[in-house]
């Protein structure tokens, strides 16, 4: 959905909104005054809320849009951007404590610790990707059975890119716990990890595996990602909200999940703007890399509704297949409790 595509709003202009005017005119894109409109048709303040996010990763360029074109205000929320680069666990606690409302992040690393119990709930989800496997050709690690006997680098031991090519392995009948080994590096030292022979293939995400591609023409081959196979329609990055906060305020909860739809759409329609709103928070990128790194990326697939919950439940399943979730969590029940359906 473009800007032109929203619903109207009235000719109210503050000077939050001409500051937002100049940034949009700046950037290159049309500009939308934010505002938020009660049933009765007089302006209503949107409800702030706090949204945790890693400002390094690219693909989160949805919130960027969202921020920066009004939508989380046309859907009734004003977001402050808290920048989290903590672990998963301490994300979904500080989301249970009320320490955050919501966040965004990738499921292949929230539902480990949604087993535990945290009182977080899955309301929405934002596009498909993110995550790559590639092998050194000089060690012949170019396929998933090549990987047989090698070392796959990972920048820790619970990240997606373990997970989730654990995943694969398995369905491609190699065990990821014995015929392969799991090692840890900074991520900035992986590509220095296989020029040593330490390890022999990278399972992480971008822009850090492109950026080592570029440093490297030629030497890395990509053996999957998690578009692979089945997993080409499935999602990726999710977003979460406190459960009292979906309990108490379900409309809310939902106009936050829906401003992200919304602003995904604009990615999808739109990634050259979308790359250079995002820009400014990867100096390191540039705008033509972000740009292509988008087009990697599903941000038309965000499910909602049965459809959410169905992927939730897939990938559980997945999941306790390798040994990430408990063997007796049941896929279907546990989909069923962190998943809350605001949209339908």
């Amino acid at each position: 959905m473009t800007p032109s595509n929203l619903p109207p709003t009235p000719a109210v202009i503050t000077l939050h909104d001409r500051r937002r005017r100049q940034l949009l005119k700046a950037a290159g894109v049309a500009a939308i005054a934010p505002v938020a409109v009660a049933t009765s048709g007089a302006l209503a303040a949107p409800r702030k809320l706090t949204f945790a996010w890693n400002a390094n990763s690219f693909c989160l360029s949805p919130v960027v849009v969202a921020q920066e074109l009004g939508y989380f205000e046309r859907n009734g929320v004003q977001v402050d951007l808290i920048n989290y680069t903590g672990s998963t666990d301490q994300l979904l606690e500080s989301l249970a404590t009320a320490k955050a409302d919501a966040a965004v992040g990738m499921i292949h690393r929230w539902l480990k610790p949604l087993e535990a119990g945290f009182d977080v709930k899955i309301i929405g989800s934002s596009h498909g990707g993110c995550v790559r496997l590639i092998g050194a050709k000089a060690a012949g690690a170019t396929t998933l059975q090549s990987l047989k006997g090698k070392t796959i680098g990972v920048p820790d031991l619970a990240s997606p890119g373990k997970n989730f090519f654990s995943i694969l392995l398995a369905k491609n009948k190699i065990d990821p716990e014995r015929d392969v080994t799991w090692r840890q590096y900074p991520a900035d030292l992986l590509g220095i990890a296989v020029d040593k022979g330490e390890i022999h293939a990278i399972a992480d995400g971008d822009p850090n595996l492109y950026l080592l591609e570029r440093r490297s023409p030629g030497i890395y081959q990509e053996i999957a990602t998690n578009l692979s196979g089945d997993y080409k329609d499935k999602v990726c990055c999710i977003v979460g909200a406190r459960g009292e906060l979906v309990r108490k305020e379900p409309a809310v909860a939902a106009g936050l999940a829906r401003a992200i739809i919304q602003a995904s759409d604009y990615v999808a329609d739109n990634p050259n703007e979308s790359a250079k709103l995002f820009a400014k928070y990867s100096p390191k990128v540039a705008v033509e890399d972000l740009r292509a790194l988008l087009g990697t990326l599903t941000h038309r697939h965000h499910p909602q509704g049965k459809d959410l919950l169905a992927e939730i439940e897939f990938y559980a399943r997945d999941f306790r297949s390798v040994g990430v979730l408990k063997p007796g969590t049941d896929p279907v029940k546990f989909a069923r409790h962190v998943h809350a359906d605001l949209l339908s």
